[in-house]
């Protein structure tokens, strides 16, 4: 999907505005101002950032002053203020993946894009970022693409899941390395047979 243009105004589709209706209805009236960070995700879900046309829209739509929906928007990294690629890549550079070789995951795909950190590929496919935590420090180090983390990274795992992207494939999120969601390297050590009869 291309991003519009940073001028062009926002306005939710059908199927967006009935999303953002569900969400406002979670909470009390009077309240609705409390869907305010689904409402970006929904606008940007939509149009692949948040353009201040957008953040406008949500104000309108919670009857909130567009300064404090701005202020949301300016405050988390997951709200992109400016057109993005196809694909967001954003790599986690904090101590748990610095710790487990994140340098050495930021200059394979730094390499393999040929752009760095805030800047997207000459196609439009790929944007690349830098990002702090993203809560997967077991399996460092890792990135997030669009909604999927891909974890226990190394330089080649890295880049093969950019050629899968770039090949229309979906690369299966996770760790690359062949664990178990989040158990030791080596597999499960604990609760690895059945129970004894009695025991609960």
């Amino acid at each position: 999907m291309n991003a519009p243009a940073p001028d062009e105004p926002f306005a939710f589709t059908p199927e967006s505005l009935a999303r953002a209706e569900a969400e406002i209805a979670k909470y009390p009236p009077g309240r609705q101002q409390s869907a305010v960070m689904a409402l970006l995700d929904i606008a940007q879900r939509q149009q692949g950032w948040v353009s201040q046309s957008a953040i406008e829209a949500v104000a309108a739509k919670l009857e909130m002053a567009p300064m404090r929906v701005q202020e949301v928007a300016s405050f988390y990294t997951m709200y992109n203020l400016r057109p993005v690629g196809r694909h967001h890549v954003q790599v986690c550079t904090n101590i748990s993946c610095l710790l487990r070789g994140s340098d050495e995951i930021v200059a394979a795909l730094r390499e393999r894009l040929g752009v760095d950190f805030g800047e997207t590929t000459e196609d439009g496919d790929f944007t690349l970022s830098e990002v702090e935590c993203l809560g997967a420090c077991v399996n460092a180090p890792m990135m997030q693409v669009g909604d999927d983390y891909y974890e226990d990274l190394t330089p080649e795992t890295a880049r093969a899941v950019l050629d899968a992207l770039a090949k229309g494939e979906t690369p299966a999120p996770g760790p690359q390395g062949g664990r178990q969601f989040s158990a030791p390297e080596g597999g499960p050590t604990t609760l690895t047979g059945a129970a004894d009869e009695g025991e609960s």
